[in-house]
């Protein structure tokens, strides 16, 4: 019998134990690695400074509006509110048109118009030079806009037979001749292939000081009458003021305010450099020029109405920009702010402080510290505070 062996099964394959693989270890000090972009359900964040933009300008119209109204109620003659709106409708008594229509009204108006003319003057050189600092003030062009308005009041009307025909241009021509002449020197003084804000700035303090000094001689040269009046119209006063006075402030700001809004968009591109705006298409002299000639216009036509009104300029721009978050000091918003502030500070010191005071006494109280904040806060920099 015979037997058949069977084969042996081949031996089982031992596999090679599986060790489990570990994540390595995030090190902290590594940088991630980017992730892509979450959808936001929030807004774009310049459709949220445009929207800020709108409503405080809207704020700031109807304050303004409202500041008017309550500088029309401040006097020795007490009215309300709601009578000042039956005048201007025209339901008032004949005295109380007198009154508010022929006295009060061309003084509000003119604080208005002054106070819109200087802030949004401040804001085209603050925007032009990109400092804060450059404003008509230090700029030495409020300064030659009243030697102007000085020669017109101490010459003109004085004891100079050569200088007597300065008196039939006016105190507004003449604050506009001024006006120029000084702007025309500290800039061409300022331009070295460009205009440096620091070296500006510099400059512009000495003509202003220069100017001065002009002003004061010819201040004390006058007449004892034209000294005085001249003395008092220099540190920005209201008083007195009259329709054929507003009328001019009125008419310039009309024609420059919408002069100004087409530069607008080439201001904002200058911001970036002479070189880049260039290269964007900006005409860059071209852009200087109708830039501070409608800065002039409005600060010879502000400063002819009421006086150099100290710090307005100034002030306006920066609390503008503080209000509405934006880049750099907004235009017509800066212009109601200026508005708000000379209206505000007018009535105020016929209806609250004892004895009236000239406004350009509470503008000065208000702008001189906040420009000694401003240094401070900014003294580790010298150019484009």
């Amino acid at each position: 019998m015979s037997t058949t062996r069977r084969a042996a099964p081949p031996p089982a394959q031992t596999l090679p134990p599986v060790t489990p693989k570990l994540a390595p270890r995030s090190n902290p000090m590594q940088p991630k690695p980017p992730q892509p972009p979450r959808a936001s359900l929030k807004p774009p964040r310049s459709a949220d400074r445009t929207r800020r933009h709108r409503l405080t300008t809207g704020i700031c119209l109807v304050a303004a509006l409202g500041v008017g109204l309550v500088a029309m109620t401040a006097g020795s003659a007490d009215y309300t509110i709601l009578e000042v709106i039956q005048v201007l409708a025209g339901r008032g008594t004949p005295a109380q048109e007198l009154i508010l229509l022929d006295f009060r009204a061309p003084r509000v108006v003119a604080g208005l118009a002054v106070g819109a003319s200087l802030g949004l003057a401040g804001t085209l050189t603050q925007t032009f030079a990109r400092n804060p600092l450059a404003t008509p003030d230090i700029l030495g062009v409020t300064s030659g806009a009243a030697l102007g308005a000085v020669a017109a009041i101490c010459l003109g009307g004085g004891g100079y037979a050569v200088a007597a025909p300065l008196l039939a241009l006016g105190i507004p021509t003449m604050s506009t001749v001024g006006a120029v002449c000084s702007a025309t020197v500290v800039y061409g003084l300022a331009w070295r292939g460009g205009i440096n804000s620091y070296r500006l700035i510099l400059i512009g303090i000495g003509a202003t000081a220069t100017l001065s000094g002009i002003t004061s001689y010819l201040i004390a040269q006058a007449k004892i009458t034209d000294a005085q009046a001249a003395a008092v119209w220099l540190v920005g006063n209201l008083s007195g003021v009259s329709w054929s006075s507003v009328w001019p402030v009125v008419v310039v700001l009309a024609v420059v305010a919408p002069v100004a809004a087409s530069q607008s968009r080439d201001l904002a591109v200058s911001q970036l450099g002479d070189d880049l705006a260039v290269s964007l298409g900006v005409a860059m002299q071209r852009h200087r020029m109708i830039v501070i000639g409608c800065a002039v216009a409005l600060t010879a036509a502000a400063v002819s109405a009421s006086g150099p009104v100290e710090f307005v300029a100034f002030v306006s721009p920066q609390i503008a920009l503080r209000l509405t978050g934006a880049a750099r000091p907004p235009l017509f918003t800066s212009a109601l702010a200026g508005a708000i502030l000379v209206a505000g500070a007018d009535s105020l010191v016929r209806g609250v402080l004892p004895g009236e005071r000239p406004v350009g006494l509470i503008t000065a109280m208000i702008g001189a510290p906040y420009l000694i904040w401003l240094l401070i806060r900014h003294r580790g920099g010298t150019d484009g505070l």
